[in-house]
């Protein structure tokens, strides 16, 4: 829960907005990686969060809880990683519940999600158990980014916020290029130019950096006051050196609506079916 930071967050104690984070992390040999990580939320309401969220990353762990099994939301988002053709590392967490089932629900990520035995990772992130596990398998499973640093600029904006002193601070994947303070910027889908008037990573608070370099993960403020100008899915590129394609984007959200139906006695079960 350390990443989330809204009240409504904290009290019902799950995960409403996507947060990017970086992370510095030394493995067991010495060698250390920047890694850069987006908690995503695990509810089936907000779907769409994961799904801008996905189409930033190379790869994702899929946690399923040992205690409730595989959801409506686990296939729900291991379909759309399986879209964008993404490595998955399936965990099971909270397996110190006295009600968890972790070979059981281990048999049903091997048999529903075809999973295999050995990539199944067992853990316990309130007691630390199998996390050491968890950041070799980061390590080992999921490549670098893909990327040209001296390619155009285009970056990846799958989220953003509105800063009262900064305008609309875009959140962003480098995919290619790299950006600096003061650079003169374009959105690619709308034509809007602006300038970066900061650029910096997460950590998780807002950390105002030089330079934002291919495949880093980091926010943009780009000064413009209509947050319709920046629009989720675009693509910012450099108006000096402007990239001729922008990235895919992302497909409109299909509200749904999911409802149960019970009968008030148990006797017209049968009537009702």
């Amino acid at each position: 829960q350390f990443l989330d930071q809204m009240e409504l967050e904290r009290e019902r104690k799950i995960t409403i907005k996507a947060k990017a984070v970086r992370m510095d992390y030394k493995a067991p040999d010495g060698q250390e990686y920047q890694l850069n990580l987006i908690d995503t939320p695990g509810h089936v309401d907000f779907t769409y969060e994961v799904s801008r969220s996905l189409a930033a990353v190379e790869g994702a762990i899929l946690v399923v809880d040992a205690s409730q099994g595989i959801q409506a939301q686990t296939l729900a988002n291991v379909s759309i990683a399986m879209e964008h053709n993404l490595h998955l590392i399936p965990v099971i967490n909270k397996i110190d519940l006295l009600n968890a089932q972790p070979n059981e629900v281990a048999e049903a990520l091997k048999h529903i999600l075809g999973f295999d035995e050995g990539e199944i990772i067992f853990a316990s992130a309130k007691e630390g158990k199998g996390i050491d596990k968890v950041m070799q398998a980061i390590i080992e499973r999921i490549p670098s980014p893909r990327r040209n640093q001296d390619a155009p600029l285009r970056a990846l904006i799958f989220d953003s916020k509105y800063d009262s002193y900064k305008g609309v601070v875009a959140f962003v994947r480098i995919v290619d290029g790299n950006i600096s303070e003061g650079e003169q910027l374009k959105l690619m889908s709308t034509g809007k130019a602006s300038e970066a008037l900061e650029v910096g990573i997460f950590k998780p608070e807002m950390l105002p950096l030089p330079v934002l370099n291919a495949g880093e993960v980091g926010y943009i403020a780009t000064g413009l006051k209509n947050a319709s100008d920046c629009r989720v899915g675009d693509t910012i590129t450099s108006v000096p050196n402007s990239a001729s394609q922008p990235l895919p984007g992302y497909r409109p959200t299909k509200p749904m609506v999911f409802a149960g139906f019970y009968p008030m006695e148990v006797k017209d079960y049968r009537n009702l079916r």
